[in-house]
């Protein structure tokens, strides 16, 4: 195979929970991590010439060292000693700097494709092992869908869909860095947890409504307090009738749960209007 063109689906939190800080610099984490229907598109090629070359629609994204893409490829390379060169032509549509995702979906589709191209038939536990050394939720986004996320994002228990439901999904226009929410968070000083087990129960029983009444990130105590438009996004989208609203992972990005399409493309379309200079999506949760 020379060429290879795979999606790479966005996520959300359905639950996020910090429960303290290792010794090695990393946070212990406890969250329900889902796929939706936003997707970037990568095309990815052989080359006889060595080297990574990625080429973007977007000008504010590198295309050398720095993006995860690249760094996916050469990780892939040097564990498998693999010749030649690989170009990845990335149309990207998931926001960046949002909580999504984004960077970590790319390189998960970049393991899966480096492996497609060279034949070398990797099961996913061993795709995973090479993706946690690229980042926290690689491993999640190399298996997609709705799991419960622990360790520091790399152990994953595999849980059933949750109900069908839609989503309006909005981007505020500005960035946020994991970086700095994660130092300004002070774990082991939050008080209030959110229930996790409760979340999963719900999924597990199908219970939409359960569900959404237990939706709490504690990465909203820092993201929101600097950013009060999280706080508009989330009661906008309450008061358009969504079941629920939540912060995803470290932010600015905000969505609402509906039971009813209608109800989500109504708000969706008043969103659109209010916050024109937010990237909004109408969609849903995708395996």
């Amino acid at each position: 195979m020379d060429t290879v063109t795979l999606q790479a689906n966005a996520k959300i939190n359905l639950g996020l929970d910090v429960l303290r800080r290792r010794l090695d610099g990393y946070h212990e984490v406890k969250m329900i991590m889902q796929t939706v229907g936003i997707s970037d598109r990568l095309t990815f090629a052989r080359t006889e010439e060595s080297g990574i070359f990625i080429r973007t629609d977007r000008e504010d994204l590198p295309g050398d060292e720095h993006n995860l893409i690249w760094k996916a490829v050469r990780r892939m390379q040097e564990t498998y000693g693999l010749c030649g060169g690989v170009r990845v032509r990335l149309e990207k549509k998931i926001p960046i700097a949002a909580g999504m995702a984004g960077g970590s979906a790319d390189a998960a589709a970049a393991i899966h494709a480096v492996d497609a191209l060279y034949g070398l038939g990797l099961g996913l536990e061993e795709k995973q092992a090479v993706g946690v050394k690229i980042g926290a939720d690689v491993p999640y986004c190399l298996m997609g869908g709705t799991a419960l996320s622990e360790g520091i994002g790399e152990v994953l228990t595999p849980l059933p869909a949750p109900p069908q439901a839609s989503l309006v999904i909005a981007k505020p226009p500005l960035d946020v860095s994991t970086k700095f929410v994660y130092e300004n968070l002070h774990a082991d000083r939050l008080t209030d947890h959110p229930d996790i087990d409760g979340v999963a129960a719900c999924i597990r029983s199908g219970d939409l409504r359960g569900m959404a009444s237990r939706l709490s990130n504690v990465l909203e105590t820092v993201t929101a307090k600097h950013y009060p438009v999280i706080e508009e996004r989330k009661a906008f989208l309450r008061e358009s009738g969504a079941l629920a609203a939540l912060m995803s992972g470290s932010g600015p990005t905000v969505f609402g749960i509906f039971e009813e399409e209608e109800t989500a493309r109504e708000a969706y379309d008043r969103l659109r209007k209010a916050a024109v200079l937010d990237q909004v999506f109408l969609t849903g949760f995708t395996a």
